[in-house]
Order: C-alpha cells, then structure tokens, then sequence
C-alpha cells in the first residue's frame, strides 16, 4: 500500500446521516500530494450543537453542493487508494449514510484503516488517542473540526504511525457501505 485518502467529515446534525463539509489528504509515499476541502450543503437542518462544534451555520452550506454533486468530484480521488481516517468507524458511517441517501452506486464493501487504531500501537503511553490528544503529543498543527484540518492531521498521523513501523497492512479492515458497518477485510472494491 503506497496510496492513502486521509478523509475527515463533519455533519449538520445529531443524526449524523449527512455531510456539511468533507476534507480529504491524499497521501503517497509519506508525502501528502493533493488536498481537496468542501462545504456541502446536507439539505436538512443544522442541530445547535453541530454549529458550536464546526462553527458551520446553514447559512455558510446554503449554496454549497449537494453530497451528490461533490461525490462526481471527490470519487475518483476516493477510488485511488487505501481510506483512512481518525476514529473511522465515525467518518465511515456517515459516507456510506450518505451513499445510501442519494442513491449513489457503490460496490458493497470497500477497505479502510483508522489512525486511531494505529495510534494507539505507535504512541501507547498516550492518555487516550482523540484526535487532539495525538496532534498535541505529535505537535502536528490542528484547527479541530475543520474537515481539511482534521483531514490533514490523520495524514500526519499515519505517516508517523508508518515511519515508527506500525505498519498500516495490519490495519486493514473492511466496511460494508450497504449495511453501513465494519466487516472482515478481502474481497473488498475500491468505492
């Protein structure tokens, strides 16, 4: 594995089955080689909480594009390599909500890694592996809850977890984007 799309989403709600905004850090060879960041405008109602977390008001998504519009951009960058992201299962979930709520065509099981998980073998002295936690330990720069920031931190992350030889291959684990839950790795097609 030489590829990695470092992603991060935030959402507009408690439900957490919609995007307001996506960050993705494609990362190839220990270098971070493209970096795209989006509003997205999630067609339903923001919670107060989401707003104070992401500091995204309606107002701000309101003509942004529609997850439907940003995946004919995103998907290509999002096919071309090994998903990752910080506490995974969360930014996991809400893709494949939001595959399933447009109906966007997707193979059934796609292959993902979590920094988090990494994490926790590369530094376990750490109090715990929150985002924050890490990035303060690692003095990685981070702006949390901005997607591209947060984004850009899992890749710093990885690419620690990589160089002190916690190795991302025995991290794999595969997410089934129709039952929205992780599953066994193998067999698994690149979304």
């Amino acid at each position: 594995m030489d590829r990695y799309i470092c992603f991060d989403v935030e959402t507009p709600s408690l439900h957490n089955d919609r995007m307001s905004a996506i960050g993705i850090c494609v990362v190839e060879g220990l270098r971070t080689v493209e970096k795209f960041y989006s509003l997205v405008n999630p067609e339903e109602d923001f919670d107060a909480f989401n707003i104070n977390l992401t500091g995204i008001t309606p107002a701000m998504a309101e003509n942004a594009p529609t997850f439907s519009e940003i995946w004919k951009t995103i998907r290509p960058m999002m096919a071309s390599g090994l998903l990752a992201a910080h506490n995974a299962q969360f930014d996991m979930s809400v893709l494949a909500k939001c595959l399933r709520k447009y109906e966007i065509d997707c193979p059934e099981t796609t292959e993902y890694i979590c920094t988090c998980r990494m994490s926790k073998r590369a530094a376990p002295s750490l109090e715990n592996h929150k985002l924050d936690t890490v990035c303060r330990a690692l003095g990685i720069k981070l702006d949390h809850h901005n997607a591209l920031s947060d984004a850009n931190a899992c890749a710093e992350i990885l690419k620690y977890c990589i160089k002190t030889g916690t190795g991302a291959e025995n991290f794999v684990r595969g997410y089934n984007l129709w039952e929205v839950k992780t599953v066994r790795a193998g067999g698994a097609v690149k979304i």
